[in-house]
């Protein structure tokens, strides 16, 4: 049989808050036995202070609603304003529908009466696993990111200011000889710069080039002494060059026209 407290992604560590002495030690004793790592504290003050010097904090808890100074609920605000998520199951042996929505919408996994029968709370702490459960693989993706992005770091601190502008323009989709003819080179030059990038980077291919440029911050990871990459420039046609204004360059006919042509006859008064 399955032990909850060691289910998958087990053993849970959860706190248990009650001004009650007597509750906290029932409470702990059971839950050890279904193999929870259980931690106690009489006082949602000394709850708070053991986050705030002791991280990290609990997966799980399990907190008396009705205690002096600081009850569950404002203990539970204190926690959100702390930006600590904790799947919390609220006891009380003084319940009300009113107070129970109020704990729930805040983001309680559960809400029940003191006193509880083990089954119940057992359940109940299944249900915060799962919760617990998610938030540790968030943060755990969280993490393996950050460590990726700082392991990228140092492969690009290794690429020299054109080889990190060739990384923008292969990133960013341009061939060889487009980046060439922007950056005023040669296309044989690009392919020297193009292949130095892959291995510095350590990239196998253009697509987990793309992947790095996305996950360094495209654009953001750019020196402050160089330049950022253009779009590509197309081909100007004599048609949009008419459009630019640069009508003589892109038809020199209707220059030679004007050359050619009488000058204009100017009309006296008397005319």
């Amino acid at each position: 049989m399955l032990i909850p407290g060691n289910e998958r992604g087990g053993p849970w560590r959860i706190a248990l808050v009650d001004d009650d002495t007597g509750v906290l030690r029932s409470l702990s004793r059971m839950l050890s036995v279904y193999g929870y790592e259980v931690t106690t504290f009489l006082s949602a003050a000394d709850f708070l202070t053991s986050i705030d010097h002791a991280p990290p904090p609990p997966e799980i808890a399990v907190v008396d609603l009705r205690m002096p100074e600081t009850d569950g609920l404002k203990l539970q605000s204190l926690l959100k304003e702390r930006g600590v998520r904790i799947p919390t199951v609220f006891l009380s042996g003084h319940g009300d529908v009113p107070t129970s929505v109020r704990a729930i919408l805040e983001g309680a996994v559960d809400f029940l009466e003191k006193p509880c029968d083990d089954a119940a709370l057992l359940a109940s702490l299944q249900r915060a696993a799962d919760v617990a459960r998610r938030d540790r693989e968030t943060r755990q993706q969280r993490q393996e990111l950050e460590n990726r992005v700082q392991e990228l770091e140092k492969r690009l601190a290794k690429l020299t200011r054109r080889e990190r502008e060739v990384f923008h323009w292969v990133a960013s989709g341009a061939l060889n000889k487009q980046i060439a003819a922007e950056l005023g080179t040669k296309e044989k030059t690009i392919k020297v710069h193009r292949a130095r990038v892959m291995t510095k980077m350590k990239a196998h291919s253009v697509a987990e080039l793309v992947v790095m440029f996305i996950q360094l911050g495209g654009p953001m990871l750019l020196r402050d002494d160089d330049a950022p990459p253009r779009p590509p420039r197309p081909a100007r046609t004599a048609k949009s060059a008419v459009r630019r204004g640069d009508a003589i360059s892109a038809t020199p006919q209707r220059l030679d026209r004007a050359e050619t042509a009488p000058p204009p006859r100017h009309r006296s008064a008397g005319e």
